[in-house]
């Protein structure tokens, strides 16, 4: 390379603009694969009414949950398992008021596709505790 074309290199590079870093998502638990977390929703029967949230726990709680980190911390202890998710015992009413929930996306790494119905949103919250508390 002659001089010129080593100048002009030179110059190029100094010139070229250095972006930023672009803050995405954390990495999840399996080397830099993203978690894209768990989107949860609760729906009403025949899906009268519908929320949702997405919920971050990796590798710690955030997003918009309004108890990410208790969610997260139920999560753990099951190992993302929602279908052995342990709330607490309370006295429920036997009312018919059918609330549906789902969780979509992923836990560690791992694809998550769960939904349950529940009798009402009473007996839903003694099986889940603070996950679908939202």
């Amino acid at each position: 390379m002659n001089l010129r074309a080593a100048v002009v290199a030179a110059v190029l590079v100094a010139l070229t603009p250095v972006a930023p870093a672009l803050a995405g998502p954390p990495a999840g638990d399996r080397g830099d694969t993203p978690d894209q977390g768990l989107f949860l929703t609760v729906s009403g029967a025949d899906e009268s009414w519908i929320r949702g949230v997405r919920l971050h726990c990796a590798p710690e709680p955030y997003g918009p949950h309004p108890d990410a980190k208790g969610a997260c911390a139920a999560l753990a202890r099951v190992g993302g398992d929602l279908d052995r998710l342990a709330g607490r015992s309370r006295a429920c009413t036997k009312r018919s008021e059918p609330v549906t929930v789902g969780a979509d996306g992923t836990w560690k790494g791992r694809a998550v596709d769960w939904s349950r119905t529940y009798g009402n949103a009473c007996l839903l919250d003694a099986a889940t505790g603070p996950v679908f508390r939202f």
